[in-house]
């Protein structure tokens, strides 16, 4: 029990607010998400390490020239998902979004106790990704930024 107790503490925190991570349970298994707050010690409800997470539940699909507006605007909507989810269960990235995304203001936890202020969250949060994902931050060079990019993009395996 000392040694846990004492290996826990010695841990590096690395999974903090802003780093992509792969979920790796449950129904958003093998999706991307975004760590909007760290619990490292557990609260009442939940007495272990867990975050809570924003993620992409079905990203946007592939455009071309030859589609119409219409088709363009529905394909190149995401959807988005809220959930809090284990330390041992997420798979974290090298991505870290960009400090101008604000994390934290995604959502909170009094959003996350009732189904009509989740949903609420949720609907706000595809509003965020889907302007993201339409016009991505760019770095100094005027190129698109990697992580948001990674982030849009349908996970491969």
């Amino acid at each position: 029990e000392f040694r846990r107790v004492l290996f826990r503490s010695a841990m590096v925190k690395f999974l903090k607010t802003g780093r992509i991570c792969l979920v790796t349970n449950g129904r958003m298994a093998g999706k991307k998400a975004l760590i909007v707050k760290t619990f490292d010690d557990g609260t009442k409800t939940r007495p272990f390490p867990h975050a809570l997470v924003a993620g992409v539940a079905k990203s946007p699909l592939k455009v071309t020239k030859a589609m119409g507006k219409k088709k363009v605007s529905k394909r190149s909507k995401c959807k988005a998902f809220v959930k809090y989810g284990n330390y041992s269960h997420m798979m974290p990235t090298r991505y870290l979004v960009p400090t101008d995304f604000d994390a934290k203001s995604l959502v909170t936890d009094a959003q996350m106790e009732s189904i009509e202020t989740k949903t609420e969250a949720r609907k706000s949060i595809k509003a965020v990704l889907d302007e993201k994902f339409q016009n991505p931050p760019q770095d100094k060079g005027g190129k698109p930024l990697k992580d948001i990019a990674f982030l849009r993009k349908k996970l491969r395996f």
